[in-house]
């Protein structure tokens, strides 16, 4: 015997939740409205008595944006008292949760057009051009907040890095580097403890960000991992007195490749990996010179030069936990911040100067950095109370 076949129209359900929300909130809000004019006025409605205070002249409507579409509200207008309800502030339009919204797409990186033309679908009325400018002024004072706030914990590991945006200047084209600085805290997890604008990675823009960081005082700073860029020695080594410095291996191994021709990438990027997987830092150090040793018979020799030079500064991770060593040999940590960056810039092309670049890429950060990045465990530094890096031989 054939069974009927029961359907629903999901657009139509959708449509009957949504005004039987908005209904109950709208009802719910002119209920609490009414009782705070009671209590004003000091008398139920029609009511005789001598304690009345005021008297109810009516109501007057007005709209309010919630989250669940525009209300429309029902306001009584007491004769004789003013009525200051604590349920909507003055003058506001918008429920607090939809303004939250608004500011998380600008910290979100969402551009000014686009939260105007998208406020009109959840909210009903559309947003104005002067509610999200002076939303992007809230926005971007927290953004400001943020970048200055004094990171006063101890880090144990500490990562530095840098990415270039583009940026416009008098109708012509330029480049302004976003530097930033992570730090994995004692008790493991990863914050962002700095974010300044450089007009180049260049050497007194990297002297000048560790310094700011040390005025706001990190402190307790084991081992710095950073890009072998012009300045950045002599600033950690200025700030971080006593802080090794890992140079980061994706960074290194990238210089080695330059000076390989493209058909022989693949063996020596394999030869490069083979380094990283010793177990001690004194046989990474001997597999160093045996690659170096390899690459110089098929006449290699500016590769094998890179190598001897620099090897043993990507090797400072071996003087730590094992467990540490896959986290704290490259800057990586870092990489997730920077491709988010990178995209919402790409979408908007170039900035009108340096200012919006970086405001635009500490947003985006802060962003990501408030999310599941800075929430999930990122390393066991409880490994390091009993652990003696000096002790590691080398030989």
């Amino acid at each position: 015997m054939p069974h009927g076949i029961a359907s629903f129209d999901d657009e139509a359900i959708k449509g009957y939740v949504g005004k039987l929300v908005l209904s109950t909130v709208q009802e719910t809000i002119d209920a609490l409205l009414d009782e705070e004019a009671d209590q004003l006025v000091n008398a139920g409605r029609y009511e005789r008595t001598d304690e009345r205070q005021a008297y109810r002249s009516g109501h007057y409507e007005r709209k309010l944006a919630v989250s669940a579409g525009e209300a429309e509200l029902s306001v009584p207008k007491p004769r004789g008292a003013t009525l200051t309800t604590q349920i909507i502030e003055r003058y506001r339009r918008r429920e607090s949760s939809v303004e939250e919204a608004m500011m998380e797409m600008c910290l979100a990186g969402v551009s000014t057009r686009r939260i105007e033309d998208a406020g009109e679908i959840p909210w009903g009325p559309s947003v104005s051009e002067g509610t999200v400018s002076n939303l992007n002024q809230k926005a971007f004072a927290a953004v400001g907040a943020w970048r200055t706030r004094p990171p006063a914990r101890a880090y144990p590991h500490v990562c530095v890095d840098g990415t270039c945006l583009e940026k416009n200047w008098g109708g012509a084209y330029g480049s302004v580097a976003a530097l930033i600085a992570i730090g994995v805290s004692a008790d493991g997890y990863r914050e962002a403890i700095g974010c300044a604008e450089g007009h180049t990675e260049s050497a007194d823009s990297w002297r000048e960000f560790p310094l700011s960081l040390r005025d706001r005082g990190p402190r307790g700073v084991r081992m710095a991992t950073g890009d072998k860029s012009a300045g950045m020695l002599g600033a950690l080594a200025e700030v971080f007195p006593d802080a090794m410095y890992q140079r980061c291996t994706v960074h290194f191994y990238r210089n080695v490749l330059a000076k390989v021709p493209a058909r022989r990438g693949r063996r020596v990027a394999a030869q490069l990996k083979a380094i990283r997987a010793q177990e001690s830092l004194a046989a990474g150090l001997r597999k160093a010179e045996e690659v170096a040793h390899e690459l110089e018979a098929p006449k290699l020799a500016d590769a094998a030069r890179v190598i001897r030079g620099g090897v043993a500064e990507t090797l400072t991770y071996a003087r730590f936990p094992m467990e540490h060593w896959r986290r704290i040999r490259a800057n990586n940590g870092i990489g997730r911040l920077n491709r988010e960056v990178k995209r919402r810039t790409n979408a908007v092309g170039s900035s009108p100067d340096g200012r919006s670049a970086m405001m635009l890429a500490a947003a985006r950060r802060k962003y990501v950095a408030d999310g599941n990045w800075g929430k999930r465990r990122y390393l066991d530094i409880g490994l390091l109370d009993h652990w003696d890096e000096r002790s590691v031989s080398t030989d």
